[in-house]
């Protein structure tokens, strides 16, 4: 299974990657986690992201990718991967997309945990006061999810396109929501399959 898992802050993207790497025996693929392993075993790579980081800005698209690629090369992502927090551009799409063709291979679903802004931003306010993070106020998360749906809709547009999109209610406990997605997947990998679209290597 080569999948993507997108979802707004608060939505339990990472608790529901974990489990669902698990299930399919493929490695959940975070981007903030390549970036610290590279930057913490000081590569070339990882030298670049630290002085951009430290400079505050955006680790550019192009580096991004070169960090991505890198980690699907890898011989436990030969078979399948669940990456988490890329793409989240355009660009990043279709240099994705790009990766993906020139070895015969494509994606198998764009998962999205579906949610209202106003119940993730409760939760979040709660997740805060529990955690003490005095950094999450409202305004905050509010503007947090403001970013993500900007950003995030040209990508969902085009993967909802591309028939890939598969769209599971966030909003229940850990259990529920994952007996969800795993349906979801199976039924729509099985129902590509079924029509004749499942050519993929």
């Amino acid at each position: 299974m080569r999948l993507l898992i997108m979802g707004a802050p608060g939505a339990g993207k990472g608790t529901q990657a974990a489990k669902i790497a698990e299930h399919y025996g493929i490695p959940a693929i975070s981007t903030g986690d390549i970036f610290r392993a590279n930057v913490r075993q000081q590569t070339e790579l990882g030298k670049q992201v630290a002085q951009i980081l430290a400079a505050g800005d955006y680790v550019p698209d192009e580096l991004t990718e070169r960090i991505v690629v890198d980690r699907l090369d890898q011989p436990d992502a030969a078979d399948g991967f669940l990456l988490d927090g890329f793409p989240r551009t355009m660009h990043q799409v279709d240099a994705l997309d790009d990766y993906l063709t020139e070895r015969g291979r494509q994606l198998d679903a764009v998962l999205v945990l579906a949610a209202k802004p106003e119940d993730l931003i409760g939760r979040l306010l709660k997740r805060a006061e529990i955690e003490g993070r005095e950094d999450d106020t409202e305004e905050t998360i509010r503007y947090r999810m403001e970013v993500y749906q900007r950003n995030t809709k040209p990508l969902l547009d085009h993967y909802d396109q591309a028939g890939l999109l598969v769209r599971v209610d966030g909003l229940g406990t850990t259990d529920e929501v994952c007996e969800r997605i795993f349906a979801a997947l199976d039924a729509a990998v099985d129902g590509r399959a079924a029509a004749g679209n499942d050519d993929r290597p």
